[in-house]
């Protein structure tokens, strides 16, 4: 039997391609008659582009960049000079993994390193660039991709605002252009189809997963539009809103008033680049899995588009995730991962322990 082992990250945990290899060894050691394909997915989220790097063989690049606070960390990106294309994720050096928790602050962070990655792949001859937005520390509507590719942010008595500093958007009044602009066009891959503003929206929704207050909801989204108006006023041009500009805190919103931008579901994407009906199509067996397949999975994460691809071809399904959601949820058999207490130093190894375990007792003769 060809199984394909193709799961999304753990997160917080396993990443994708670690946990393929766990599931694939637990599978060996219970029936080795099986022929296992590995091949870990990504929606946009966290990873994607590392992913997709290492799927299509490209050589990566390492670059020293700012994190979301502005201290100095080893980043990276995958260059294909061939086509001109960079991929790069903003979780790289700007994602919310490489901050404790109480440094989580949407008024001081910021994108900038990511643009320091950016810079480089232009420099390197980059004209399209790549960008998985999952698992951003910040909200800063891309404004500090913007410096770094050569936009300088002025106060009112014409000074130039420091990247980190606090409540730089609404300090804002009047944007710079870089002479010249950056010869460059973005395919921005989400994993959350949220517009930018609304109830629903980056603000209100993901703002305080990324440190914001209940009560600093209203003025931090009076901050954003400050910004917006100016972004309109330099590009000379209307921002509509659109599905998908709520992911990373609006980067895609911000790059989009200056850049061509397109805006992908980042799952079907990654699976068109893979080749992943292919490999559906040779398969018996599907084995996915996630940290935590809830009503959110529906709207356009891995696992859940991966499931719609195995029964267009009729392919038996397994999902492996913690508590409840994935019940009723349209795959043939769900292997429950036990909970975990995070507040023990050691979760990241028993969450690997539990993957392996569960795997292990689902599939024994």
């Amino acid at each position: 039997m060809k199984v394909l082992i193709a799961p999304n990250a753990f997160k917080g945990t396993v990443e994708a391609d670690e946990a393929s290899v766990i599931i694939g060894l637990a599978l060996k050691e219970v029936r080795p008659d099986f022929e296992s394909i590995l091949s870990p997915i990504a929606d946009g989220g966290d990873g994607t582009c590392f992913l997709l790097g290492k799927a299509m063989g490209l050589p990566q690049t390492f670059q020293m960049a700012l994190d979301a606070l502005g201290r100095p960390i080893l980043g990276f990106y995958y260059l294909d000079v061939k086509h001109q294309t960079a991929y790069l994720d903003v979780s790289t050096v700007s994602g919310i993994k490489n901050l404790k928790p109480y440094e989580l602050n949407p008024w001081t962070t910021g994108t900038y390193g990511t643009g320091e990655l950016i810079r480089s792949a232009i420099d390197g001859g980059a004209k399209h660039i790549v960008l998985g937005l999952g698992g951003s520390a910040t909200m800063d509507m891309g404004l500090g991709i913007l410096r770094a590719l050569g936009f300088i942010f002025l106060d009112k008595k014409g000074r130039e605002i420091s990247m980190f500093s606090e409540g730089i958007m609404g300090k804002i009044a009047h944007i710079q252009n870089p002479i010249p602009k950056p010869d460059i066009k973005f395919t921005c891959l989400c994993d959350v189809n949220n517009y930018f503003w609304g109830s629903q929206g980056a603000i209100p929704v993901f703002g305080p997963q990324k440190g914001l207050k209940e009560t600093e909801i209203i003025p931090y989204e009076n901050a954003c539009k400050h910004f917006s108006s100016h972004l309109e006023k330099k590009s000379k041009k209307t921002i509509l809103d659109q599905e998908g500009f709520g992911a990373a805190g609006g980067i895609a919103f911000g790059l989009s008033a200056f850049f061509p931008m397109d805006l992908k579901m980042g799952a079907n994407w990654f699976f068109e680049k893979t080749g992943m009906e292919g490999k559906i199509k040779n398969a018996d067996l599907i084995i996915t899995g996630e940290g935590r397949y809830d009503s959110q999975s529906a709207g356009g994460k891995g696992s859940y588009e991966l499931l719609q691809m195995a029964k267009k071809f009729g392919k038996h399904t397994v999902l492996i995730t913690s508590g409840n959601g994935g019940d009723g949820s349209g795959f043939d058999q769900v292997i429950h991962l036990p909970e975990l207490n995070f507040n023990e130093p050691t979760f990241v190894a028993e969450a690997k322990n539990y993957l392996y375990d569960s795997v292990l007792n689902a599939f024994k003769l």
